[in-house]
């Protein structure tokens, strides 16, 4: 297989900007050097709210990606503006499972970007493009890093998102599929 035959999919799910949409698509082929197709989105995840925290449920959202839909993209990364969380954390920027075809990421903690009807920063954008190379690194098997001058540093603070560059150390890019 090579990068020519590899196309990463970018799927809105709820309302998101096009522009966010088109932003990461661009991050992941120009870092990754990676063909992108923007899909049609599909509706607001409300089966994935939790009442209690007010959140999105970010391991039910891939769950139900897993289990219901068929694309023919090598890996999808889903796109949402609401806040999501794991379990085990009070919020996560994004989830995906190592190796796995799905991620999703949020661009609600990013600054920015709560509807598809309001005006995006760019640093919002950014942001989110940079979560969402960090989640496709996971879907490649990746691990976090130990270089925080790395993408798949774990970041947890907004503020700390903002030191990492957009693209892998030497050892993750290594370690990359050679598409």
């Amino acid at each position: 297989m090579t990068a020519s035959d590899v196309i990463i999919g970018v799927l809105a799910i709820g309302e998101v900007p096009k522009d966010a949409l088109k932003v990461i698509a661009a991050h992941i082929t120009g870092y990754l050097n990676l063909n992108t197709e923007i899909l049609p989105p599909l509706k607001h995840p409300s089966y994935a709210h939790d009442p209690r925290r007010q959140q999105y449920d970010a391991g039910i959202i891939l769950s139900t990606l897993e289990t219901t839909l068929i694309h023919d993209q090598e890996k999808i990364i889903g796109v949402l503006s609401v806040d999501l969380f794991v379990p085990i954390f009070t919020h996560v920027f994004g989830e995906a499972r190592e190796g796995g075809k799905y991620a999703v990421v949020s661009s609600y903690r990013l600054g920015g970007m709560s509807s598809s009807r309001k005006p995006i920063s760019p640093q919002s954008l950014e942001r989110t493009a940079k979560v969402a190379l960090h989640e496709l690194g996971h879907l490649f098997n990746r691990v976090h890093c130990q270089d925080s001058h790395c993408i798949m540093h774990f970041t947890g603070r907004v503020e700390d998102l903002d030191k990492i560059p957009p693209y892998f150390c030497k050892y993750c890019a290594a370690a990359l599929p050679k598409l």
